[in-house]
Parts: structure tokens; C-alpha cells; sequence
């Protein structure tokens, strides 16, 4: 008799038969588990929520969520659900992201949610988890994805900065409100000249707790020469940024890594940088799992399970609902 997949895609999301909870789901639930707090990942409308501590206050920011509604876990600590033991263990994509482990009967299955294996220096690095089998995403699963160490972008970003600087331009980098905005802040010389953080920005900061010290909130007054500008993607083509012209316009995105894809965004100057693992931070961390299959979710899904196939590894396509982060930049 074939035993039921203890997690199988279902039309509310990824979901555990035995324990009765869903993992990211794209549809509002009675129990969700939570990977990070990336739109495409934690979506509003469920009854409660099971996330990392880091993740509890961005999903009240973002969900609207009170606080009876979310528990909040450290990583490593289990919790049981109808005899299925679920943990979180980190997944180094943004701060409070988690890869969730579900075990039972003796079968240990881990949705990676999304990851990086860089260490950023902002979020707790990438921990593989040893499973049988491993649900991994695939967003730059191309071996043309080869990311540069990220003090190489941000020693570019600097000099790019201190050009405009004497141009007297101000230099505005898009980079997404949740992740990448804490690590390019927290990389920034801040001491270098003005650094400028948009509101949408400035709220996640500040849910997370981040140190904000020596930094600017832009308001609509907000006036500048020189200065360095962090904005999310979504004030791109629009009137806010006329009042700091004259300006050079940046992006830090894994896909400025593909030709023309920065002229197609009306992008300057792009910085390749991303809270996803590259080809070869995939294949590693697949391998460190010790999977015996591989399930494949957004990205790359179809070559990049024919490359592991080839490999000699169980790879399959995994069909979800789960795309870009907030429709920004990755």
C-alpha cells in the first residue's frame, strides 16, 4: 500500500494531510506555517499563523494580523501537530527566513521556502537540513547565475556613489523593502554622505528592529544633492523621485545579471545582488541535504530538473503559486 505524501500541493497551497496545516499557502487558511514574509510566501486571510520570532512583527505590518493570531518559534524548536513535528531552521534569504522541517513516522521532509548560502551579514545564514526529501525553490536554477561575493558589489556600489557625489547627482538604488534594503543598509558607509530611506523602506527597518542610526526618512519635503537613496522598486516611474533630480538611477537585482534587462527597467546602473542562491549555491545545498528526491518550485523548475536528473538525482517539477517577492527585484 504507497504511504500519502506527508506534504502534497493542494488548490489553498502546500499542504500536510496528517497534521491538517498548510505551508505558504496562496489561499486563506485555519493554520499557516510561514516561510518569511515576502507577499508571494505569506499571504493574508488565514485564521493563525506559525513563523520565526523575526517574522512575527512583519506579518502584523504587512498582514494586518493581531497578535492572538501568530506564534512566533526560534530556530531548532519543534512543534507538534497531530503527531507531525515541524521545526524552522534558517534559510539566510531575509532576516526571520525559514526553511520548515515536518517529520514523522520516520520520514523527514523540508520546504526551503526561498534561500541564499551566502552569508549576508544581516540574516542568519542558510542551515541545510539532512531530509529525505527537500522542496527547494529554483529562481536563477541557470548556470549563467554565478553571484560575485557581495563585498565586490557593495566596494562598485561605493565608488558609483562617490562619483555622483562629485557630479553633485544624487544616487537612488531600488531595492526591495524586505531584505535587500537591510543589507545594503547594513553594508552602507554611512559616514560616506547622506543616506536617504524611503518610508515603505523605513517601516520594515523598523519592525525588524533594525539599526537605523545615521540615516534619513524621505518625506515629500525631502531635498538632496550627493545623497544616497534607498526606494523600493515600486516608486520607480513615478513622481516621487523628480524632487531629487538630478539623479543616477540603480538596482540591486540577481537579474541584472541578464543582458538588456536593464534597459527594459529604464535602470542606470545595475548591481548584481540577490537574496536567492545562484546555480551553484543550489546544487551545494541540495547535495548537503542528503535528499533521496528533490521537488522543484518557482524558477527555473524544467532545466534546471533535467540538469539534476542528469546528475543521477530524483528531480521532479512541483507546480505552486509562488513568484516573484512582492513584485520587486530579486
Amino acid at each position: 500500500m504507497t504511504r500519502e505524501p506527508l506534504l502534497t500541493v493542494s488548490p489553498a497551497g502546500l499542504y500536510c494531510p496528517k497534521a491538517g496545516v498548510y505551508l505558504d499557502p496562496w489561499q486563506p487558511v485555519e493554520r499557516a506555517l510561514i516561510t518569511h514574509a515576502h507577499s508571494d510566501h505569506a499571504r493574508p486571510g488565514s485564521k493563525s499563523y506559525l513563523c520565526h520570532h523575526t517574522t512575527v512583527p512583519l506579518l502584523h505590518a504587512r498582514l494586518g494580523t493581531s497578535s492572538g493570531q501568530v506564534q512566533g518559534v526560534q530556530y531548532g524548536e519543534e512543534t507538534a501537530i497531530n503527531g507531525v513535528r515541524f521545526s524552522f531552521f534558517p534559510a539566510g534569504h531575509v532576516p526571520g527566513s525559514a526553511q520548515i522541517l515536518a517529520e514523522s513516522d520516520g520520514e523527514r521532509w523540508v520546504f526551503s521556502g526561498d534561500y541564499k548560502t551566502e552569508d549576508d551579514g544581516v540574516s542568519v545564514p542558510f542551515e541545510a537540513v539532512r531530509c529525505d526529501v527537500f522542496i527547494s525553490e529554483c529562481t536563477f536554477g541557470l548556470p549563467v547565475f554565478a553571484w560575485r561575493p557581495q563585498t565586490e558589489v557593495f566596494a562598485e556600489l561605493h565608488d558609483w556613489w562617490k562619483r555622483n557625489q562629485s557630479q553633485g547627482a544624487n544616487s537612488v538604488v531600488s531595492a526591495y523593502a524586505l531584505g535587500k534594503a537591510q543589507r545594503l543598509l547594513g553594508h552602507i558607509d554611512r559616514a560616506g554622505g547622506r543616506v536617504l530611506v524611503h518610508s515603505a523602506v523605513w517601516a520594515m527597518c523598523e519592525a525588524l528592529g533594525f539599526d537605523m542610526s545615521g540615516l534619513e526618512r524621505a518625506s515629500a519635503e525631502t531635498r538632496a544633492e550627493g545623497a544616497l537613496v534607498v526606494v523600493p522598486p515600486a516608486v520607480l516611474g513615478g513622481s516621487w523621485l523628480n524632487r531629487l533630480a538630478p539623479y543616477s538611477l540603480a538596482a540591486l537585482s540577481g537579474w541584472m545579471a541578464i543582458r538588456g534587462m536593464r534597459r527594459r527597467r529604464g535602470i542606470e546602473k545595475g548591481f548584481v545582488l540577490s537574496d536567492h542562491a545562484d546555480f551553484k549555491g543550489l546544487t551545494s545545498a541540495i547535495r548537503a541535504t542528503g535528499a533521496s528526491r528533490v521537488l522543484l518550485t518557482h524558477g527555473y523548475t524544467a532545466p534546471f530538473a533535467k540538469w539534476l536528473t542528469e546528475q543521477g538525482v530524483d528531480a521532479s517539477e512541483l507546480g505552486t503559486s509562488y513568484g516573484t517577492d512582492d513584485g520587486e527585484e530579486q
